[in-house]
């Protein structure tokens, strides 16, 4: 799978945003050694603190079909005039899939005219996770 076409996945995620007080629709395409890929968007919460990230959302998904590692490329999209970034709940949570399988995936982080790419350890140097705790 190409960047522009796991890019284009997270932007198709972002449509479903639930983001009716922030207004600001995220997507998330993650992609797996495999070639499979899993989205989410983000879904807010009158309460805000129970707000789910689309990376949360996407991460979840895959968890829960038995998806543990592989996880080679992610892609964030959201509005805005610059690459957008996961936030540091985002990033932990990511974070414990890559570890799940020994990977440092490549995040893509998408604006509308241009897209950074960095390695998870980049945007979480010396990140807790299961290899901490053995």
């Amino acid at each position: 799978m190409t960047d522009e076409e796991l890019i284009a996945a997270a932007r198709e995620a972002a449509r479903n945003s639930y983001s009716p007080y922030s207004g600001f629709a995220v997507g998330a395409a993650l992609l797996f050694v495999d070639g499979s890929v899993v989205t989410g968007t983000n879904i807010e919460n009158a309460s805000y603190g129970l707000a789910l990230c689309a990376e949360t959302v996407a991460v979840s998904k895959a968890m829960a079909d038995g998806v543990r590692g592989g996880l080679v490329a992610v892609a964030v999209t959201g509005p805005g005039t610059e690459p957008i970034t996961p936030c540091g709940r985002c990033r932990q949570v990511l974070n414990e899939l890559a570890q799940l399988g020994g990977n440092d995936p490549d995040i893509l982080c998408v604006g509308p005219d241009a897209v950074t790419r960095l390695q998870l350890s980049d945007l979480l140097p010396h990140a807790f996770g299961p290899a901490s705790l053995a």
